[in-house]
Parts: C-alpha cells; structure tokens; sequence
C-alpha cells in the first residue's frame, strides 16, 4: 500500500487557489447537513514524521466551522489516562452526534511505536489492532463515520524536511533527537505500518493514504476526501430501525425459578455477621488502594429489591475518600448525543478506588429493550459490546463484581406498599414502579437472557435471592470480599 504509493504528485498555486473556494463551500454545507443529520464524524490523521500533518490538521481547522468541530493531538497518556483501562482516554475524546472531531495520531500511535522498537511482541501487537477494530466497529455501528488518512513521504523527503526545519530558527524545535531516531527505522516504519493500514482498513473504516510530498496536493486531497466521505455518509446511511417494545409472555420459565427466596438470616446471626464482614472489606479496600488496584461493584435488580439497601451496607466499611456511587437514571441530552457506552467511560475509577454503579450499561438490553427505546439489531449488537467493554476493564486490572437482586412479585407489592404508607420512604415509590410491574414477566424473560449472556468467566453474574434483606446483604458482601481475596 505505502511502498506502491505513487510519488511526486504536486499541484500549482493556481489551481490550488481556484479549487481552494468551492472545497471551503462544500465542506461547510456538508457541515450543516451533518449536524441535522446527527451522527459523529472522526477524522484521523496520521503518517510519517514530517509529513506535513499538523499543516493539514490547521487547514482543515481554519476550513470547517470551530463550533463544530473538536481538535485532539495525540500524547503520551498522563497520570489520569494510566490510572483508567486502555480506550478511556479515546472514549473522552469522541465527538457528540452531529459533531466532528478532528485527531492528530491517535489509539493507532502508541501500537505502532512499541511494535517499531520492539517493547510490543509480535501476538501483543496482533492483540493490539483486534482490540481497536472491535472499539471502531462499535462506533460505527452506533452510526459513526470514520475517515482515516495516512499521510505518506519517501525516506529521502523526510530527511529533506528535517534539514529544512533545523535551518530556521522558527522551525528547529519540530525536529527533536525522537524524529531522527524514527528516521533511523524508516524502513521499520513502512513494514510495520503496511501491516497495521491492511488489517484494520475496513468496511466501516477505510485507510486513504495520501502522497504528502506537496503540501497544497495533500491538503487539498485530504480537505476532498473528508468532503467526499460525508457526503457519501450523508446519502447512504442506513434508515434508523423502528424501536418496537416486545410481545408480552405469559409465565416464562427464567433463571430466576431456579432461586431459592425462602432464604433467610436472623436479626441474631444477621449483625454479628455483617459486623465481621464490614470489618473484613474495609482490610481489603485498604489493600485494594496500596496495591494500585481499582474495583467496581455494579447492582441491577427489581425496583424495591434492596439495591441501595446493600450499597449502605457495603459503603459503610468504605473510606468516603475512595468509592463513588454512580446512580444511573435516564441519560442527558450529552449522553445521548455519544454512544450509550461514553457515559460510563466517564465515570470508570482510578487506581486504588472504587465505583459503585445503582443500575448500569446494561439499561441497554433491559429497560431499552423492554419499553422500545432500542432496536432488536442495537441489542444483539449490545450484548457483544458490554462483554467486549467488560473484558477491556477486567484485562486492564478492574475487579468486576456484579450483582441482580431478584423477589417475588408478592414481596415487590408488599415493599410498594410500605413505602406509600411510611412517610420516609415516599419519595422512592413512583407510579412508573408500578408500570414496570405491570410488564414483569416479559422483564424476567429480558433480564434471564441478559445473565445468560453476559454472565462471563471474566465478569460472572451472581444473582441474588433477595426476598429477605439480611440474607441478601450478607451474600453481597461475601461475594465482594471473596473476589477482592482471590484478585490481592
């Protein structure tokens, strides 16, 4: 691909000049258009060192509405980025729906460096680039349009460019010892990148590589491809699928006729135990925090099932400096304007902390599905993506514990029904309450599914009978310190 590109290719200031206009035009209308339309556009360049890639980053700045549009260069990752999984930093960087975001280098430069210089073995690297064809593909089927550009020049205008810059005062401090060295590898740059623009230029998203030899022929081909892409996206792009809530079911035999709900625990073997376990999780949690590692304890169940019930309990042997509770309600305008996953990249912990999450991601295959607010294809999709999303986590050193409260419908009604009578516990009783219990057995259906596949061998399920509130508490808090035993 880089080592067939043809070279030479210029382009006169006059006709440079004259095409300049009508780009600039189009590039804004395609703009407007976009943002009706509503789904992001990522817009990543890369190529060689002095390939002129930061002048065509600030031409397409000057060329598009800034309004519109989100500019990102590629660093190292800092303190925050080390402390999160791998993507959490690229998640942060996206572009909102009807946005452009525009990224010098990007999850592609780290790979390709360590590969070049061998800190990335060979199965890592391949490792490597399946993890960020899975991260595009999912962008891409949530509607986003990726427009990858490689930006290619021959060794020996490399070297050219490099002396160049070194000879005025106002450009030396482009071309660092790290440039000449990557100069040094050229040859290793080539290989290497071949194999990186071949695997991962997809369906969804396609590498151009652009000769970047003449600055106006790869600005004005770059500003072209962009224009072209949109507007192809623009025309093309699929119909959005019809929601549609599904049929109700009478009866369906779950997971959860398998429970045992007659469990239960007394006042008097119920506190020594939850004392002795309390004291037990806040050892662990101060180990979590010494060794650098980080937790996430997530709750899903029935409404009135005892979720915050047990996330009282189980904070109260917590150092309030180290967890957070994330309550998860109806997203915002932001977060639906971003893939339903970025809401919670948002909130991943650090090193040696711990979140806390009152529902989850998985309101995509639950309450999404349930009340029609997703399509049948954005939930097949889903199922993949959480485990992909919970594999990076666990991979990256997270400690994942997840949890389903489940009661019976009996026990739902007479916990409804106190919480109408006791004037402390009215603000948690909604008449939605009772329309999601007017559909529970298709919930059950839904939510049996869900466990069934997503409950991995790296991120397992553990449902809980909940039916008594002792009981339920205690096999929480076992569980949590038993997976914080077996990860420290």
């Amino acid at each position: 691909m880089l080592k067939s590109a043809e070279l030479g290719r210029a382009l006169s200031k006059e006709d440079y000049e004259a095409a300049l206009g009508d780009l600039r035009t189009s590039l804004l209308k395609a703009q407007a258009e976009l943002e009706r339309a509503g789904f992001p556009v990522i817009i990543l360049i890369h190529g060689a060192d002095g390939a002129g890639k930061t002048e065509t980053l600030n031409a397409l700045s000057e060329w598009l509405d800034a309004r519109f549009l989100r500019v990102q260069a590629y660093e190292p990752p800092g303190e925050e980025a080390r402390q999160r999984p791998e993507f959490w930093r690229y998640w942060m960087w996206l572009p909102s729906a009807g946005r452009i975001g525009l990224f010098l280098g990007s999850w592609y430069t780290a790979p390709i460096l360590e590969r070049v210089y061998g800190t990335l073995k060979d199965r890592a690297f391949e490792q490597a680039l399946t993890r960020i064809k899975d991260f595009e593909r999912t962008l891409a089927d949530d509607g986003a349009l990726f427009i990858k550009l490689w930006f290619h020049v021959s060794e020996k205008t490399q070297k050219r460019r490099f002396k160049a810059a070194q000879r005025s005062k106002n450009t030396r401090f482009l071309v660092q010892k790290e440039q000449w060295r990557n100069h040094e590898h050229y040859a290793e740059f080539i290989t290497i990148t071949e194999r990186v623009l071949r695997d991962t230029s997809t369906g969804q998203a396609p590498w151009t590589v652009i000769e970047a030899a003449d600055d106006r022929y790869r600005n004005l081909t770059a500003g072209l491809t962009v224009l072209e892409r949109i507007q192809h996206h623009l025309a093309h792009r699929r119909p959005s699928e019809a929601p549609s809530a599904l049929p109700e079911i009478a009866d369906p035999v779950t997971l959860f006729d398998r429970l045992d709900l007659t469990r239960t625990l007394s006042k008097a073997e119920y506190e020594p135990r939850m004392a002795a376990l309390q004291g037990k999780l806040g050892v662990l949690a101060r180990k979590l925090k010494k060794r650098g590692r980080d937790a996430i304890f997530l709750f899903e169940g029935w409404d009135a099932s005892g979720k915050g019930g047990a996330i009282r309990r189980l904070v109260w042997a917590l150092d309030a400096r180290q967890y957070r509770i994330i309550s998860v309600a109806a997203p915002t305008d932001e977060e639906r304007a971003h893939h339903y996953l970025w809401r919670f990249f948002r909130h991943l912990p650090g090193k040696g902390r711990v979140t806390i999450y009152d529902r989850s991601w998985y309101g995509r295959v639950l309450v999404e599905r349930v009340e029609g607010l997703a399509t049948e294809e954005e939930t097949r999709r889903a199922y993949k993506e959480i485990n992909d999303f919970e594999q990076e986590l666990t991979r990256g050193g997270t400690v994942l514990v997840k949890f389903f409260l489940h009661i019976s419908r009996e026990e739902q009604l007479r916990r409804f029904q106190e919480r109408e009578r006791e004037p402390w516990k009215q603000h948690k009783i909604t008449a939605e309450d009772y329309r999601n219990r007017a559909k529970s057995n298709l919930y059950e259906l839904v939510a049996s599914e869900m466990i069934e596949r997503n409950s991995t061998d790296y991120a397992p399920f553990t449902l809980v009978e909940a039916e008594d509130k002792h009981y339920a508490r205690v096999k929480v808090l076992e569980t949590i310190c038993r997976s914080l035993e077996e990860a420290l």
